[in-house]
């Protein structure tokens, strides 16, 4: 995808929680498009909460935590840092996961002075089953990025992409408890989100700029 070079550069973080792996593909997916699109991006992972007898009676989660052990945790810096944010959870009872949501509870800092106010932010998740809260956990979450003053990016259905996947409220996937690995559709709908909040990142920050 080109670019305007003399567009201002946009600093996206990609903050995500993952136990089992679909969400973190997802992230990746992200992460790489939105490079693409021409920004700089931090791609950390949610500090894990789960004593480890659980994650060891699960081996896709096991897997699923050495394979990211490379991916630097995130910090309330990261969020300092960006531009927009782009924040990723499994479903948990229609709800966002424990460990974003320790993450996001740490920012009352930097939201006290102001510095999470004027970013934008968009969001995605997966679930075990069809639906399965999908919807409801990135409403949830959106409602944290009204506190921060934030300017929320849902995709909408502002790209052919989005009328296959249906989601407007971002990017989701249905993993069927791991029998079903993050598709070609799902893929789709991460660039897309990762592209438009990019563009609208870039166009804020001139804005604001000017």
């Amino acid at each position: 995808m080109s670019t305007d070079a003399t567009a201002p550069a946009v600093k996206l973080a990609v903050i995500y929680y993952s136990s089992t792996g679909t969400v973190t593909a997802l992230a990746k997916e992200i992460n790489n498009a939105a490079e693409k699109a021409g920004a700089e991006v931090r791609l950390r992972r949610t500090t894990e909460l789960a004593p480890q007898a659980a994650i060891d009676s699960n081996p896709a989660w096991a897997a699923n935590v050495a394979a990211t052990a490379d991916i630097p945790e995130a910090t309330p810096d990261d969020m300092d840092w960006a531009d927009a944010v782009i924040f990723g959870t499994p479903t948990r009872f229609g709800n966002v996961s424990s460990q974003l949501k320790q993450f996001l509870d740490q920012l009352s800092g930097l939201w006290a002075e102001g510095k999470l106010a004027d970013k934008v932010y968009s969001g995605f998740t997966s679930s075990a089953t069809l639906h399965g809260g999908q919807e409801s956990t990135l409403l949830a979450l959106y409602t944290t990025f009204h506190h921060f003053g934030g300017l929320t990016a849902a995709p909408g259905y502002t790209h052919p992409a989005k009328f296959v996947d249906g989601n407007p409220y971002g990017t989701s996937h249905t993993d069927a408890k791991g029998d079903n690995p993050v598709d070609d559709t799902a893929r789709a709908a991460a660039r897309v989100q990762a592209e438009r909040v990019v563009r609208i990142a870039r166009g804020v920050k001139a804005g604001l700029a000017g």
